[in-house]
């Protein structure tokens, strides 16, 4: 916490997550030098996409996407799970060494040829916002109104 008191609660936010996004642009910064990852398409724009997307599910800004944070990501992206299957992803991602995905996980499953399940919903949430593209369906309000005038 900061060391000024006198701060309200939405300013004490905000100054979180401004040092936690320093933070993310630090291991952005780590990617960018690593060799591993110099071949990489667009490289400085996928980072800064993770880093927003990792943000925003990070509900503690503590570094780490818990079980809330990754509840709240699934079912915002339209796509809940259940608890089980939500520890299997995480332990997909960390390989099984803890309960939360922390952000260079996040960026070495973003980034890797292993398809997670985390990340294809990640790639299909991209491309379905990118394309402004909606699923169809109920979801989409209600049904068009029909012309019954004509009806006997």
């Amino acid at each position: 916490m900061p060391s000024n008191q006198n701060m309200q609660g939405g300013k004490t936010f905000g100054l979180l997550k401004a040092q936690q996004r320093e933070r993310l642009e630090e291991i952005n910064k780590e990617f960018m030098e690593d060799q591993k990852y110099r071949d990489e398409e667009d490289l400085p724009e996928k980072l800064d996409s993770f880093k927003n997307k990792y943000a925003e599910f990070d509900l503690n800004d503590q570094g780490e996407i818990d079980m809330m944070g990754m509840k709240r990501m699934m079912e915002k992206l339209g796509v809940p799970k259940t608890h089980l299957e939500m520890k299997k992803m995480i332990s997909e991602v960390t390989g099984g060494v803890s309960d939360t995905i922390n952000y260079r996980d996040f960026v070495k499953m973003m980034l890797g040829k292993r398809s997670a399940v985390l990340k294809l919903v990640m790639i299909f949430e991209d491309k379905a916002n990118g394309a402004g593209a909606k699923p169809s369906g109920p979801s989409n309000g209600p049904p068009p109104k029909r012309d019954i005038s004509s009806l006997p």
